[in-house]
């Protein structure tokens, strides 16, 4: 069995900055792609950030260079840095990650449970 879990989330004031982070637990060969998601209420959930296996990154372009995604490949944990938060960041925030479970050659998806976020005075 597999498992992402997110952690990091919580309540923070306009302006201020967090680090989300994500670890991947359970029998994993390897993890291509992780990246990072969110959705906000009454809205669909969103792609934020991805990196690859050789460390590419991509945003989308509503983070405007205050994200920075990164992973540490021998921990199985990718982490989303988030500067400069406005309360339109808030949401639950979800871990996705492509990966080989030990003993197949398939690439399975996973998702995190989520960590919410919320951005308010």
């Amino acid at each position: 069995q597999v498992q992402l879990m997110e952690s990091g989330g919580g309540l923070v004031q306009p302006g201020g900055s967090l680090r989300l982070s994500c670890a991947a637990s359970g029998s994993i060969f390897s993890i291509s792609h992780m990246s990072w998601h969110r959705q906000a209420r009454g809205k669909q959930r969103e792609l934020v950030a991805l990196i690859s296996t050789s460390g590419n990154t991509m945003y989308v372009d509503f983070v405007k260079g205050r994200f920075i995604i990164s992973r540490v490949t021998a921990e199985n944990t990718v982490y989303l840095q988030i500067n400069n938060l406005g309360p339109e960041d808030t949401a639950i925030y979800y871990c996705h990650a492509n990966l080989k479970i030990t003993g197949r050659e398939t690439l399975d998806a996973y998702w995190g449970k989520g960590t919410p976020l919320t951005v308010s005075t």
